[in-house]
């Protein structure tokens, strides 16, 4: 499942490109076999979000981190070769942040498990 598009993905999202993160995403989910389309929309979403976020929209940045969790809760903590746990826990605290109006955690990143 590790594709090159998948590592420069993850490379954009982790240098906090986001907008080009979604982007190269989108070929990933586009070229995905069907049980594994939610999740990388899951992971688009959360790009998409955090541009959100970067912009000022705040509310369209909790909308989507609503959807991206119920997306990719739908995994097993690892998956894809990525640590699908980690990031939902990070999200979890984004979105307290958020609805509290407190400052938000340091930017996720998508952790590749170790080999």
């Amino acid at each position: 499942m590790a594709s090159e598009a998948l590592h420069r993905g993850i490379h954009l999202f982790n240098s906090a490109e986001f907008f080009e993160a979604h982007e190269v995403l989108e070929d990933v989910w586009r070229a995905a076999p069907e049980p594994e389309r939610k999740f990388f929309q899951g992971l688009i979403q959360v790009a998409v979000a955090l541009h959100h976020h970067s912009r000022g929209n705040l509310i369209g940045c909790q909308s989507l981190l609503a959807r991206a969790v119920r997306n990719l809760a739908k995994y097993p903590a690892e998956h894809a070769g990525l640590e699908v746990a980690a990031l939902l826990n990070v999200l979890a605290d984004w979105r307290q942040a958020l609805e509290t109006r407190q400052p938000v955690p340091p930017l996720p990143k998508l952790v590749m498990r170790r080999s």
